[in-house]
């Protein structure tokens, strides 16, 4: 039916008839469009030019050399190809598997990785957890200036201390020379070694390693603290129940890191504290690994010990990791 001039004809719509589209004003959903490398590089490459010189560093230091192990499984010889002359597999590691010196080492090593993840570990926990309830700002200051300084000392230094201090007429010995005690030559028997590396670690590490632990402890709500106390929480309860979670991702962390260094005893501080005395207790595989493949020239042999060391160390990083992730869901990856 014909309408005005002024009006529109309606037609009235079927069930069969297509949807109206949406109105202009709806926002229509588009795909986000997907920024490839060339694309992120181009437009942030002022950033990425910042990550050439750490990249070349790992490249050329770390992994160009990881070619060199391939001579645990070829013999080589000093003039030859530096690749190893020829094919003798699993030899050098056989060589060593037999070797009860080799074994001894081992256990020294084990021994003291483990004394040095049992004390020096949580210690630094402890300590940041006692500063962090000073009230003293100033005081506060002073004791992580004082802790922190050993940390900046070379180890040749700590070393040379280490040694004047448990001399025959150090300072140790002399100061029980006054209660009547005969000298002590504690560098000179085996069984005095262990106590003072491990007494030399923890007054060299513990001050630095409260840095992230303190650092952690400033994330942690206050808010938390306001509502324990109001639920009449003391501080021992509020330590256990909201510091400690709330550090406990750093916790895991530092402790996964330590322990894929578990194997890697102190090799600089080990050399320049043991002698041929104190082998029994002070010989370590680094220091074994230096005397055999440096010294002694058994570069294959060395290199099959270093070898069987990194495999140690990265199957127990990868079952830290695991561990970690699976009871506090805190990993590195």
């Amino acid at each position: 039916m014909a309408q005005g001039a002024g009006t529109v004809a309606t037609v009235p719509l079927s069930d069969d008839a297509p949807p109206s589209p949406p109105p202009r004003d709806e926002p229509r959903r588009v795909g986000r469009a997907r920024t490839t490398w060339r694309q992120a590089l181009r437009k942030d490459w002022r950033l990425y030019s910042f990550v050439v010189l750490p990249v070349l560093f790992f490249v050329v230091f770390k992994y160009v050399p990881m070619i060199g192990n391939v001579i645990a499984f070829r013999r080589f010889r000093p003039g030859g190809s530096p690749l190893g002359d020829e094919w003798v597999g699993f030899y050098y590691f056989d060589m060593f598997i037999h070797n009860q010196q080799f074994w001894q080492v081992f256990g020294n090593t084990v021994v003291l990785g483990l004394l040095t993840l049992a004390i020096c570990f949580p210690l630094p926990i402890i300590l940041a957890l006692m500063l962090n309830e000073l009230r003293s700002r100033r005081f506060k200051k002073i004791v992580q200036t004082i802790s922190y300084l050993p940390h900046f000392m070379s180890i040749v230094i700590v070393a040379g201390l280490v040694l004047q201090l448990t001399s025959v007429n150090g300072t140790v010995n002399q100061i029980m020379g006054l209660f009547g005690s005969d000298p002590v030559a504690f560098m000179q028997q085996p069984d005095w070694f262990r106590s003072i590396y491990v007494s030399s670690e923890v007054w060299q590490t513990v001050g630095w390693g409260t840095i992230l632990y303190l650092a952690a402890l400033t994330t942690v709500d206050d808010q938390l603290y306001e509502a324990s106390r109001i639920d009449g929480a003391n501080r021992w309860q509020q330590t256990w129940h909201i510091t400690l979670p709330g550090i406990r991702p750093t916790m895991m962390v530092l402790l996964i890191l330590n322990i894929g260094s578990f194997m890697a005893v102190g090799f600089e501080k080990v050399l320049l504290l043991q002698n041929p005395l104190i082998y029994s207790t002070a010989d370590v595989i680094s220091t074994y690994l230096y005397r055999v493949g440096i010294q002694s020239a058994q570069f294959s042999y060395g290199t099959a010990i270093g070898l069987f060391e990194a495999l140690i160390g990265l199957a127990l990083v990868l079952s830290a990791n695991y561990a970690s992730r699976r009871m506090v869901g805190a990993s590195l990856w």
